[in-house]
């Protein structure tokens, strides 16, 4: 039997056709990978925070063909430029954006290999990515633990990177105008104008504790000399 009610049918349509903002899975597969997704998603969206066209989000899912909701990937992180940073979304689709991402970041792991470096390398190619990246934080498959496709035409192609000391790794990212440079199990945002990599916040924080308890001692110190100064010139004083 045909169900003739339009807003019957409206509402069958309505129930089927939903984009997910959660598929159930852990965000990252340690936590050791979650502290470096964290990392690189909070440095990159510091260093674009005076830009109100570039959105950096991560974990979140990308839908990318209308009307199927299995057409979906969730980058741990991904830069797109071209579209405001506001208002803050639930999930990312595609169609009503007009831009797919530019740069791509999979934090990786065994598990994920497959995955990372053959099915999505192949989708973000597709869709239009500029750069994709991959960084192994537990060096569990990659050597270099960072791997680097860059487009040229349109084909996403590996991309050199170049050794920085004691086994680490970087490459420079002309689209976002940044080095990125592997430190231990971080992937890390280095800003070109200054040469200095981009804290954590909570780095950021620890360091200003460091800076305020130094000068909190300094200035003890001096307050001891000026008054071991002042009772030796009352000593001295007829």
């Amino acid at each position: 039997m045909v169900d003739r009610n339009p807003v019957a049918v409206a509402e069958k349509v309505y129930v089927e056709i939903q984009y997910p903002e959660s598929d159930g899975q852990p965000m990252a597969e340690s936590e050791v990978h979650i502290d470096a997704l964290i990392y690189l998603l909070e440095a990159l969206r510091y260093h674009f925070r005076l830009r109100p066209d570039v959105y950096v989000i991560g974990n979140m899912f990308l839908y990318y063909e209308e009307g199927n909701p299995e057409a979906r990937v969730a980058p741990d992180v991904m830069v797109v430029f071209g579209v405001p940073k506001r208002p803050p979304r639930r999930v990312y689709k595609l169609w009503e954006e007009g831009k797919p991402p530019t740069v791509v970041f999979e934090i990786t792991s065994r598990s994920t290999r497959s995955e990372d470096l053959y099915t999505k390398r192949g989708l973000y190619e597709d869709l239009g990515v500029k750069e994709y990246y991959l960084f192994d934080p537990l060096g569990e498959y990659l050597d270099p633990r960072l791997r680097v496709y860059k487009r040229v035409g349109e084909v996403l192609m590996p991309a050199m990177v170049r050794p920085a000391g004691k086994g680490e790794w970087e490459v420079d990212s002309e689209t976002l105008g940044v080095k990125l440079r592997t430190e231990g199990s971080l992937l890390r945002v280095v800003d070109l104008s200054t040469g200095e990599a981009i804290e954590a916040p909570g780095e950021a924080l620890e360091r200003a504790q460091r800076e305020a308890e130094a000068r909190r001692l300094a200035e003890e110190r001096i307050k001891a000399l000026e008054e071991e100064l002042a009772r030796l010139r009352a000593r001295l004083s007829p």
